[in-house]
């Protein structure tokens, strides 16, 4: 058997919380989560046209962020938004 290798990466304060909160709650181990995450990343990325993949971070500027707030707040429900909150289905 081929010999691991082993990474290092820095990631912030809210992902390691999230990780280790994840491992307590299943006793899986980080190694395996992280080696798993990554292989299932990198398949997406192989095998998905690349503007079918969904970033969990968008960074935009300020100004398009203030601008998104502003779009955001003015909007109203449609329908079909009332009707799911009512009725969750």
């Amino acid at each position: 058997m081929a010999a691991d290798t082993q990474i290092s990466a820095p990631i912030t304060d809210a992902t390691r919380e999230r990780l280790e909160k994840y491992v307590r709650q299943t006793g899986v181990k980080k190694g395996h989560l992280v080696e798993q995450a990554l292989l299932h990343h990198l398949q997406a990325l192989e095998e998905l046209p690349a503007e079918l993949i969904i970033h969990p971070r968008i960074v935009v500027s300020r100004r398009t962020g203030e601008a998104l707030l502003k779009q955001a707040e003015a909007a109203e429900p449609t329908a079909a938004l009332r009707d799911l909150m009512r009725h969750g289905d």
